[in-house]
Protein backbone atom coordinates (compact mmCIF):
# COMPACT_ATOMS: atom_id res chain seq x y z
CA UNK A 1 0.00 0.00 0.00
CA UNK A 2 1.43 3.39 -1.01
CA UNK A 3 1.90 6.14 1.59
CA UNK A 4 -0.87 8.22 0.02
CA UNK A 5 -3.35 5.33 0.07
CA UNK A 6 -2.39 4.42 3.65
CA UNK A 7 -3.05 8.00 4.81
CA UNK A 8 -6.27 8.07 2.81
CA UNK A 9 -7.47 4.82 4.41
CA UNK A 10 -6.68 6.12 7.92
CA UNK A 11 -8.86 9.13 7.12
CA UNK A 12 -11.70 6.97 5.72
CA UNK A 13 -11.61 4.57 8.68
CA UNK A 14 -11.76 7.42 11.17
CA UNK A 15 -14.86 8.80 9.46
CA UNK A 16 -16.60 5.43 8.95
CA UNK A 17 -15.86 3.27 12.03
CA UNK A 18 -17.23 -0.26 12.04
CA UNK A 19 -18.41 -0.18 8.41
CA UNK A 20 -16.27 -3.16 7.38
CA UNK A 21 -17.88 -3.90 4.00
CA UNK A 22 -17.63 -0.28 2.91
CA UNK A 23 -14.03 0.05 4.13
CA UNK A 24 -12.97 -3.17 2.34
CA UNK A 25 -14.48 -1.97 -0.94
CA UNK A 26 -12.84 1.46 -0.64
CA UNK A 27 -9.43 -0.02 0.15
CA UNK A 28 -9.56 -2.43 -2.80
CA UNK A 29 -10.51 0.38 -5.18
CA UNK A 30 -7.89 2.78 -3.78
CA UNK A 31 -5.12 0.21 -4.17
CA UNK A 32 -6.24 -0.64 -7.72
CA UNK A 33 -6.25 2.99 -8.87
CA UNK A 34 -2.91 3.94 -7.29
CA UNK A 35 -1.16 3.72 -10.72
CA UNK A 36 -3.80 6.09 -12.11
CA UNK A 37 -3.21 8.60 -9.32
CA UNK A 38 0.55 8.36 -9.86
CA UNK A 39 0.18 8.97 -13.59
CA UNK A 40 -2.41 11.75 -13.24
CA UNK A 41 -1.51 13.91 -10.21
CA UNK A 42 -4.40 16.27 -11.05
CA UNK A 43 -6.73 13.70 -9.49
CA UNK A 44 -4.87 14.02 -6.19
CA UNK A 45 -4.83 17.80 -6.34
CA UNK A 46 -8.59 17.81 -6.93
CA UNK A 47 -9.05 15.34 -4.02
CA UNK A 48 -11.06 13.05 -6.28
CA UNK A 49 -10.48 10.00 -4.08
CA UNK A 50 -11.59 11.83 -0.96
CA UNK A 51 -14.69 13.18 -2.71
CA UNK A 52 -15.68 9.94 -4.42
CA UNK A 53 -15.97 8.02 -1.12
CA UNK A 54 -18.27 10.62 0.46
CA UNK A 55 -21.96 10.26 -0.47
CA UNK A 56 -23.49 13.29 -2.10
CA UNK A 57 -26.56 12.70 0.04
CA UNK A 58 -27.72 10.21 2.68
CA UNK A 59 -31.45 9.85 3.32
CA UNK A 60 -32.58 8.05 6.49
CA UNK A 61 -36.23 7.80 7.51
CA UNK A 62 -38.70 5.72 9.52
CA UNK A 63 -41.20 3.42 7.81
CA UNK A 64 -44.04 2.46 10.20
CA UNK A 65 -46.62 -0.12 9.10
CA UNK A 66 -49.28 -2.38 10.59
CA UNK A 67 -49.41 -6.16 10.16
CA UNK A 68 -52.58 -8.16 9.52
CA UNK A 69 -53.27 -8.34 13.27
CA UNK A 70 -53.04 -4.57 13.60
CA UNK A 71 -49.67 -4.65 15.39
CA UNK A 72 -47.54 -1.64 14.47
CA UNK A 73 -43.94 -2.15 13.39
CA UNK A 74 -41.29 0.50 12.76
CA UNK A 75 -38.49 -0.12 10.27
CA UNK A 76 -35.69 2.12 9.12
CA UNK A 77 -35.34 3.13 5.48
CA UNK A 78 -32.16 4.24 3.73
CA UNK A 79 -31.07 5.75 0.43
CA UNK A 80 -27.43 6.64 -0.18
CA UNK A 81 -27.08 8.83 -3.27
CA UNK A 82 -23.37 8.32 -3.80
CA UNK A 83 -22.37 10.00 -7.06
CA UNK A 84 -24.18 11.69 -9.95
CA UNK A 85 -21.21 12.80 -12.07
CA UNK A 86 -22.20 10.75 -15.13
CA UNK A 87 -25.98 10.61 -14.73
CA UNK A 88 -28.92 10.48 -12.33
CA UNK A 89 -28.53 8.23 -9.31
CA UNK A 90 -29.46 4.62 -10.09
CA UNK A 91 -29.23 1.50 -7.97
CA UNK A 92 -31.15 -1.17 -6.13
CA UNK A 93 -33.16 -1.52 -2.96
CA UNK A 94 -32.52 -4.30 -0.44
CA UNK A 95 -35.14 -5.41 2.09
CA UNK A 96 -33.43 -7.63 4.66
CA UNK A 97 -32.97 -7.61 8.47
CA UNK A 98 -29.20 -7.07 8.07
CA UNK A 99 -29.60 -3.79 6.18
CA UNK A 100 -27.80 -0.90 7.89
CA UNK A 101 -26.11 2.29 6.80
CA UNK A 102 -22.68 0.67 6.35
CA UNK A 103 -24.08 -2.05 4.07
CA UNK A 104 -26.01 0.47 1.99
CA UNK A 105 -22.95 2.73 1.64
CA UNK A 106 -20.90 -0.25 0.47
CA UNK A 107 -23.53 -1.19 -2.12
CA UNK A 108 -23.90 2.42 -3.31
CA UNK A 109 -20.12 2.83 -3.62
CA UNK A 110 -19.81 -0.33 -5.71
CA UNK A 111 -22.79 0.73 -7.84
CA UNK A 112 -21.01 3.92 -8.91
CA UNK A 113 -18.31 1.94 -10.72
CA UNK A 114 -20.59 -0.84 -11.96
CA UNK A 115 -22.83 1.73 -13.61
CA UNK A 116 -19.81 3.60 -14.96
CA UNK A 117 -18.57 0.43 -16.68
CA UNK A 118 -21.81 0.09 -18.65
CA UNK A 119 -21.00 3.48 -20.32
CA UNK A 120 -24.70 4.33 -19.89
CA UNK A 121 -25.55 7.69 -18.25
CA UNK A 122 -26.17 6.42 -14.71
CA UNK A 123 -24.76 7.61 -11.41
CA UNK A 124 -24.57 5.33 -8.39
CA UNK A 125 -26.88 4.85 -5.41
CA UNK A 126 -28.39 2.14 -3.25
CA UNK A 127 -31.02 1.86 -0.58
CA UNK A 128 -33.23 -0.42 1.41
CA UNK A 129 -34.71 -1.19 4.80
CA UNK A 130 -34.26 -3.60 7.70
CA UNK A 131 -37.63 -5.12 6.78
CA UNK A 132 -37.90 -8.85 6.03
CA UNK A 133 -40.59 -9.65 3.43
CA UNK A 134 -40.20 -13.40 4.01
CA UNK A 135 -43.25 -14.86 5.70
CA UNK A 136 -45.26 -11.66 5.27
CA UNK A 137 -48.57 -11.61 3.44
CA UNK A 138 -49.05 -9.61 0.26
CA UNK A 139 -51.13 -7.06 2.19
CA UNK A 140 -48.39 -6.63 4.80
CA UNK A 141 -45.73 -6.17 2.13
CA UNK A 142 -47.94 -3.65 0.32
CA UNK A 143 -48.45 -1.63 3.51
CA UNK A 144 -44.73 -1.59 4.19
CA UNK A 145 -43.85 -0.62 0.60
CA UNK A 146 -46.37 2.22 0.71
CA UNK A 147 -44.89 3.52 3.97
CA UNK A 148 -41.36 3.19 2.60
CA UNK A 149 -42.26 5.10 -0.56
CA UNK A 150 -43.94 7.85 1.46
CA UNK A 151 -40.59 8.45 3.15
CA UNK A 152 -38.52 8.39 -0.03
CA UNK A 153 -40.62 9.70 -2.93
CA UNK A 154 -39.67 13.42 -2.61
CA UNK A 155 -36.09 12.45 -3.49
CA UNK A 156 -36.92 10.37 -6.60
CA UNK A 157 -37.42 11.25 -10.24
CA UNK A 158 -36.65 9.98 -13.73
CA UNK A 159 -33.83 12.57 -13.94
CA UNK A 160 -32.88 12.46 -10.24
CA UNK A 161 -32.84 8.98 -8.68
CA UNK A 162 -34.14 5.67 -10.06
CA UNK A 163 -34.68 2.61 -7.86
CA UNK A 164 -34.07 -1.03 -8.81
CA UNK A 165 -34.36 -4.49 -7.30
CA UNK A 166 -31.96 -6.30 -4.99
CA UNK A 167 -32.26 -8.94 -2.23
CA UNK A 168 -35.82 -9.06 -0.85
CA UNK A 169 -37.17 -6.78 -3.56
CA UNK A 170 -38.75 -8.69 -6.43
CA UNK A 171 -41.63 -8.19 -8.85
CA UNK A 172 -44.17 -7.94 -6.02
CA UNK A 173 -42.28 -5.26 -4.13
CA UNK A 174 -41.41 -3.26 -7.26
CA UNK A 175 -45.10 -3.28 -8.22
CA UNK A 176 -46.28 -2.04 -4.83
CA UNK A 177 -43.56 0.63 -4.68
CA UNK A 178 -44.41 1.87 -8.16
CA UNK A 179 -48.12 1.96 -7.39
CA UNK A 180 -47.47 4.04 -4.26
CA UNK A 181 -45.19 6.44 -6.14
CA UNK A 182 -47.73 6.88 -8.94
CA UNK A 183 -50.45 7.72 -6.43
CA UNK A 184 -48.29 10.10 -4.39
CA UNK A 185 -46.91 12.03 -7.38
CA UNK A 186 -49.84 11.66 -9.78
CA UNK A 187 -47.49 10.75 -12.61
CA UNK A 188 -46.41 7.66 -14.54
CA UNK A 189 -42.65 8.02 -14.61
CA UNK A 190 -39.68 5.68 -14.94
CA UNK A 191 -38.53 5.94 -11.34
CA UNK A 192 -38.16 2.18 -10.84
CA UNK A 193 -36.54 -0.49 -12.96
CA UNK A 194 -37.50 -4.15 -12.94
CA UNK A 195 -41.12 -3.29 -13.69
CA UNK A 196 -43.46 -5.74 -15.39
CA UNK A 197 -43.28 -5.66 -19.22
CA UNK A 198 -46.99 -4.78 -19.35
CA UNK A 199 -46.33 -1.52 -17.49
CA UNK A 200 -43.15 -0.17 -19.10
CA UNK A 201 -40.64 -2.74 -17.87
CA UNK A 202 -37.93 -4.18 -20.10
CA UNK A 203 -37.70 -7.68 -21.49
CA UNK A 204 -34.56 -9.60 -20.42
CA UNK A 205 -34.44 -7.71 -17.10
CA UNK A 206 -34.84 -10.87 -14.94
CA UNK A 207 -32.29 -12.74 -17.05
CA UNK A 208 -29.75 -9.95 -17.37
CA UNK A 209 -27.31 -10.62 -14.50
CA UNK A 210 -27.03 -14.34 -15.26
CA UNK A 211 -26.75 -13.79 -19.00
CA UNK A 212 -24.15 -11.07 -18.48
CA UNK A 213 -21.91 -13.25 -16.30
CA UNK A 214 -21.84 -15.90 -19.03
CA UNK A 215 -21.20 -13.36 -21.78
CA UNK A 216 -18.28 -12.00 -19.74
CA UNK A 217 -16.86 -15.50 -19.27
CA UNK A 218 -17.10 -16.10 -23.01
CA UNK A 219 -15.13 -12.89 -23.67
CA UNK A 220 -12.43 -13.94 -21.20
CA UNK A 221 -12.14 -17.34 -22.88
CA UNK A 222 -11.86 -15.66 -26.28
CA UNK A 223 -8.59 -14.02 -25.15
CA UNK A 224 -7.14 -17.55 -25.14
CA UNK A 225 -8.77 -18.57 -28.39
CA UNK A 226 -11.46 -20.67 -26.71
CA UNK A 227 -15.27 -20.66 -26.43
CA UNK A 228 -17.84 -22.08 -24.00
CA UNK A 229 -18.74 -24.80 -26.50
CA UNK A 230 -18.32 -28.15 -24.73
CA UNK A 231 -17.13 -26.61 -21.46
CA UNK A 232 -18.39 -28.06 -18.17
CA UNK A 233 -19.56 -25.46 -15.65
CA UNK A 234 -20.18 -25.38 -11.90
CA UNK A 235 -22.99 -23.01 -10.89
CA UNK A 236 -24.03 -22.15 -7.33
CA UNK A 237 -27.40 -20.80 -6.26
CA UNK A 238 -30.89 -21.66 -7.45
CA UNK A 239 -32.43 -18.22 -7.76
CA UNK A 240 -32.90 -15.98 -10.74
CA UNK A 241 -29.20 -15.33 -11.36
CA UNK A 242 -28.28 -19.02 -11.22
CA UNK A 243 -31.23 -20.09 -13.36
CA UNK A 244 -30.43 -17.69 -16.17
CA UNK A 245 -26.71 -18.39 -15.89
CA UNK A 246 -27.53 -22.02 -16.63
CA UNK A 247 -29.84 -21.00 -19.50
CA UNK A 248 -27.15 -18.92 -21.22
CA UNK A 249 -24.52 -21.63 -20.67
CA UNK A 250 -26.84 -23.98 -22.58
CA UNK A 251 -27.35 -21.33 -25.30
CA UNK A 252 -23.58 -21.03 -25.83
CA UNK A 253 -22.99 -24.80 -25.95
CA UNK A 254 -21.69 -25.38 -22.43
CA UNK A 255 -22.88 -27.90 -19.85
CA UNK A 256 -23.93 -26.82 -16.35
CA UNK A 257 -23.39 -29.51 -13.72
CA UNK A 258 -24.67 -28.04 -10.45
CA UNK A 259 -26.95 -25.69 -8.55
CA UNK A 260 -27.58 -25.12 -4.84
CA UNK A 261 -29.62 -23.62 -2.04
CA UNK A 262 -28.85 -22.77 1.58
CA UNK A 263 -29.15 -26.41 2.67
CA UNK A 264 -27.05 -28.18 0.04
CA UNK A 265 -26.28 -28.63 -3.62
CA UNK A 266 -27.09 -30.91 -6.55
CA UNK A 267 -24.43 -32.32 -8.87
CA UNK A 268 -25.69 -33.76 -12.15
CA UNK A 269 -22.85 -35.38 -14.15
CA UNK A 270 -25.14 -35.72 -17.18
CA UNK A 271 -25.56 -31.96 -17.30
CA UNK A 272 -28.62 -29.73 -16.94
CA UNK A 273 -30.52 -29.48 -20.23
CA UNK A 274 -33.54 -27.28 -21.03
CA UNK A 275 -36.03 -29.84 -19.71
CA UNK A 276 -34.16 -30.08 -16.40
CA UNK A 277 -33.82 -26.30 -16.20
CA UNK A 278 -37.57 -25.90 -16.64
CA UNK A 279 -38.03 -28.32 -13.73
CA UNK A 280 -35.61 -26.27 -11.58
CA UNK A 281 -37.49 -23.06 -12.38
CA UNK A 282 -40.82 -24.63 -11.43
CA UNK A 283 -39.27 -26.19 -8.32
CA UNK A 284 -37.85 -22.91 -7.06
CA UNK A 285 -40.14 -20.22 -8.47
CA UNK A 286 -43.53 -21.89 -8.11
CA UNK A 287 -43.32 -24.82 -5.69
CA UNK A 288 -40.49 -23.25 -3.61
CA UNK A 289 -39.09 -26.66 -2.64
CA UNK A 290 -35.55 -27.70 -1.66
CA UNK A 291 -33.14 -28.51 -4.47
CA UNK A 292 -32.93 -32.13 -3.29
CA UNK A 293 -36.33 -32.73 -4.95
CA UNK A 294 -34.47 -32.54 -8.29
CA UNK A 295 -32.78 -35.88 -7.52
CA UNK A 296 -36.15 -37.61 -7.12
CA UNK A 297 -37.01 -36.59 -10.68
CA UNK A 298 -33.53 -37.15 -12.12
CA UNK A 299 -31.91 -40.00 -10.12
CA UNK A 300 -28.60 -39.78 -12.00
CA UNK A 301 -27.95 -36.60 -9.98
CA UNK A 302 -26.60 -36.55 -6.42
CA UNK A 303 -27.51 -34.28 -3.51
CA UNK A 304 -24.89 -33.11 -0.99
CA UNK A 305 -26.11 -31.46 2.23
CA UNK A 306 -24.31 -28.38 3.51
CA UNK A 307 -21.78 -29.14 6.23
CA UNK A 308 -21.15 -26.01 8.27
CA UNK A 309 -18.07 -27.56 9.90
CA UNK A 310 -16.40 -28.22 6.55
CA UNK A 311 -13.50 -25.80 5.85
CA UNK A 312 -14.47 -25.65 2.18
CA UNK A 313 -17.53 -25.86 -0.07
CA UNK A 314 -17.83 -29.28 -1.71
CA UNK A 315 -19.61 -27.77 -4.70
CA UNK A 316 -16.30 -26.24 -5.83
CA UNK A 317 -14.45 -29.58 -5.55
CA UNK A 318 -15.64 -31.19 -8.80
CA UNK A 319 -13.82 -31.33 -12.11
CA UNK A 320 -14.98 -28.61 -14.50
CA UNK A 321 -13.74 -25.93 -16.88
CA UNK A 322 -15.69 -22.92 -15.56
CA UNK A 323 -17.23 -21.75 -12.27
CA UNK A 324 -20.12 -19.31 -11.88
CA UNK A 325 -20.71 -18.35 -8.21
CA UNK A 326 -24.27 -17.00 -8.22
CA UNK A 327 -25.45 -17.56 -4.65
CA UNK A 328 -24.09 -15.42 -1.84
CA UNK A 329 -21.21 -13.41 -0.38
CA UNK A 330 -17.85 -15.13 0.27
CA UNK A 331 -19.01 -18.58 -0.88
CA UNK A 332 -15.53 -19.24 -2.31
CA UNK A 333 -12.67 -19.13 0.20
CA UNK A 334 -8.96 -19.73 -0.37
CA UNK A 335 -9.34 -23.51 0.01
CA UNK A 336 -12.21 -23.52 -2.48
CA UNK A 337 -10.11 -21.48 -4.93
CA UNK A 338 -7.30 -24.01 -4.60
CA UNK A 339 -9.77 -26.86 -5.21
CA UNK A 340 -11.12 -25.14 -8.32
CA UNK A 341 -7.62 -24.85 -9.75
CA UNK A 342 -6.80 -28.47 -8.82
CA UNK A 343 -9.92 -29.63 -10.65
CA UNK A 344 -9.07 -27.84 -13.88
CA UNK A 345 -11.21 -24.71 -13.69
CA UNK A 346 -9.91 -22.02 -16.06
CA UNK A 347 -12.61 -19.36 -15.60
CA UNK A 348 -14.45 -17.88 -12.62
CA UNK A 349 -17.17 -15.37 -13.51
CA UNK A 350 -19.16 -13.87 -10.65
CA UNK A 351 -22.92 -13.40 -10.80
CA UNK A 352 -23.45 -12.82 -7.08
CA UNK A 353 -22.15 -9.82 -5.14
CA UNK A 354 -18.65 -10.45 -3.69
CA UNK A 355 -18.93 -14.28 -3.71
CA UNK A 356 -15.14 -14.70 -3.61
CA UNK A 357 -13.23 -13.78 -0.45
CA UNK A 358 -10.18 -11.48 -0.81
CA UNK A 359 -7.71 -14.29 -0.04
CA UNK A 360 -9.43 -16.51 -2.62
CA UNK A 361 -9.18 -13.74 -5.21
CA UNK A 362 -5.45 -13.59 -4.56
CA UNK A 363 -5.14 -17.36 -5.14
CA UNK A 364 -7.00 -17.08 -8.45
CA UNK A 365 -4.92 -14.14 -9.66
CA UNK A 366 -1.61 -15.73 -8.66
CA UNK A 367 -2.53 -18.81 -10.69
CA UNK A 368 -3.57 -16.74 -13.73
CA UNK A 369 -7.15 -17.95 -13.67
CA UNK A 370 -9.50 -15.90 -15.85
CA UNK A 371 -11.34 -14.21 -12.99
CA UNK A 372 -14.26 -11.87 -13.70
CA UNK A 373 -15.11 -9.90 -10.54
CA UNK A 374 -18.73 -9.06 -9.79
CA UNK A 375 -18.29 -5.34 -10.45
CA UNK A 376 -17.64 -6.26 -14.10
CA UNK A 377 -19.12 -9.73 -14.70
CA UNK A 378 -22.43 -9.16 -12.88
CA UNK A 379 -23.16 -5.74 -14.38
CA UNK A 380 -25.75 -7.19 -16.77
CA UNK A 381 -28.58 -6.31 -14.38
CA UNK A 382 -27.43 -2.68 -14.13
CA UNK A 383 -27.00 -2.54 -17.90
CA UNK A 384 -30.55 -3.64 -18.64
CA UNK A 385 -31.84 -1.34 -15.90
CA UNK A 386 -30.20 1.45 -17.92
CA UNK A 387 -31.81 0.12 -21.09
CA UNK A 388 -35.19 0.10 -19.29
CA UNK A 389 -34.62 3.75 -18.37
CA UNK A 390 -33.91 4.53 -22.04
CA UNK A 391 -37.07 2.76 -23.18
CA UNK A 392 -39.12 4.64 -20.57
CA UNK A 393 -37.71 7.96 -21.80
CA UNK A 394 -38.70 7.10 -25.36
CA UNK A 395 -42.08 5.61 -24.39
CA UNK A 396 -41.01 2.61 -26.46
CA UNK A 397 -40.19 -1.08 -25.93
CA UNK A 398 -37.49 -3.13 -27.63
CA UNK A 399 -37.96 -6.80 -28.48
CA UNK A 400 -36.36 -9.58 -26.47
CA UNK A 401 -33.76 -10.10 -29.19
CA UNK A 402 -32.93 -6.39 -29.34
CA UNK A 403 -32.38 -6.13 -25.58
CA UNK A 404 -30.31 -9.33 -25.48
CA UNK A 405 -28.13 -8.10 -28.35
CA UNK A 406 -27.63 -4.75 -26.62
CA UNK A 407 -26.74 -6.54 -23.37
CA UNK A 408 -24.25 -8.76 -25.21
CA UNK A 409 -22.65 -5.69 -26.78
CA UNK A 410 -22.41 -3.91 -23.42
CA UNK A 411 -20.74 -6.92 -21.78
CA UNK A 412 -18.25 -7.15 -24.66
CA UNK A 413 -17.43 -3.45 -24.22
CA UNK A 414 -17.05 -3.85 -20.44
CA UNK A 415 -14.64 -6.72 -20.99
CA UNK A 416 -12.67 -4.67 -23.51
CA UNK A 417 -12.52 -1.65 -21.16
CA UNK A 418 -11.28 -3.79 -18.24
CA UNK A 419 -8.66 -5.53 -20.37
CA UNK A 420 -7.37 -2.28 -21.90
CA UNK A 421 -7.21 -0.54 -18.50
CA UNK A 422 -5.27 -3.44 -16.98
CA UNK A 423 -2.76 -3.33 -19.86
CA UNK A 424 -2.42 0.48 -19.79
CA UNK A 425 -1.60 0.54 -16.08
CA UNK A 426 0.79 -2.41 -15.93
CA UNK A 427 -1.39 -5.27 -14.68
CA UNK A 428 -2.34 -7.09 -17.92
CA UNK A 429 -5.09 -9.68 -17.54
CA UNK A 430 -6.02 -8.54 -14.02
CA UNK A 431 -9.75 -7.89 -14.38
CA UNK A 432 -10.06 -6.76 -10.75
CA UNK A 433 -7.72 -3.82 -11.25
CA UNK A 434 -8.97 -3.30 -14.79
CA UNK A 435 -12.60 -2.96 -13.66
CA UNK A 436 -11.68 -0.60 -10.81
CA UNK A 437 -9.54 1.58 -13.06
CA UNK A 438 -11.94 1.73 -16.02
CA UNK A 439 -14.90 2.57 -13.77
CA UNK A 440 -12.94 5.10 -11.71
CA UNK A 441 -11.42 7.04 -14.61
CA UNK A 442 -14.77 7.74 -16.27
CA UNK A 443 -16.29 9.05 -13.04
CA UNK A 444 -13.14 10.98 -12.07
CA UNK A 445 -12.93 12.71 -15.44
CA UNK A 446 -16.59 13.75 -15.21
CA UNK A 447 -16.00 15.13 -11.72
CA UNK A 448 -12.97 17.06 -12.95
CA UNK A 449 -14.95 18.54 -15.83
CA UNK A 450 -17.74 19.65 -13.50
CA UNK A 451 -15.49 21.44 -11.01
CA UNK A 452 -15.59 21.36 -7.24
CA UNK A 453 -19.19 20.20 -7.05
CA UNK A 454 -18.97 17.59 -9.80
Amino acid sequence: MSGYVAEFMDWVQAKNPGESEFLTAVEEMAESVTPVLDKHPQYRRARILERIVEPERVILFRAPWADDQGVIHVNRGYRVEMNSAIGPYAGGLRFHPTVCLGIVKFLAFEQVFRNSLTTLPMGGAHGGADFDPKGRTDDEVMRFCTSFMMGLYPHLGAHTDILGADIGVGNREIGYLFGAYKKLRNEFAGVLTGKGPAWSGSLIRPEATGYGAVYFAAEMLATRGETLEGKTCLVSGAGRIAQYTIEKIIDLGGKALSFSDARGYVFDPAGIDRVKLAFIMDLRNQRREDVRTYCEKFPEASYFPLDGDQPFNLLWNHKAHCAFPAATQHEINAVDATNLIKNGVQVVSEGATMPTSPDAVQVLLENRILYGPAKAASVGGAAVAGLEMAQNSMRYSWSREEVDNKLHGIMKNIHKACLEASETYGVPGNYVSGADIAGFVRVADAMMDQGLFG
